[in-house]
């Protein structure tokens, strides 16, 4: 009988059977996640054929410029305001509600700008506004 105290091995932690697990659970998580994006609203995005040219006598060109000047259908409005602009709007339609308003802004105009447009659009009493596009061919030749 031997009752002498023991010298107690400190417990020796084995970690590499233990990253040999996580890696294989990793792998397998890396295998079997789907990588794909969900929306909250499915949208069918607008197609534009660039290369038909339309005249129409309805349509109302609204360019904005820059540094915010605004001209309808190539005339220059004086002022800056929605206001101003709803005038010329105004003048140009002669009340007719049937016009559509092509917005042709340029690309480094200001978001407000191009709100101004359109709330002096709604302003006139017109209800169909377009936005003016270029093709990136033509953009990059110029």
């Amino acid at each position: 009988m031997n009752f002498r105290p023991r010298a107690k091995e400190a417990p020796e932690i084995n970690l590499i059977p233990f990253i040999d697990v996580l890696l294989v659970v990793l792998i397998f998580l890396m295998l079997t996640t789907t990588y794909s994006k969900f929306t909250e609203m499915q949208l069918k995005l607008p197609v534009a054929d660039t290369e038909a040219q339309r005249d129409h006598p309805k349509e109302i060109i609204v360019s904005v410029a820059a540094d915010g000047r605004f001209m309808v259908n190539r005339e220059a409005v004086n002022g800056r305001s929605p206001e101003a602009v709803a005038a010329a709007l105004k003048d140009i339609s002669r009340g007719s509600r049937d016009h559509v308003v092509i917005i042709s802004a340029d690309a480094t105009a200001t978001h407000q700008s191009v709100i101004t447009v359109m709330e002096a659009a709604r302003r006139s009493g017109l209800q169909q506004v377009t936005f003016a596009t270029q093709s990136s061919g033509q953009a990059g030749a110029r």
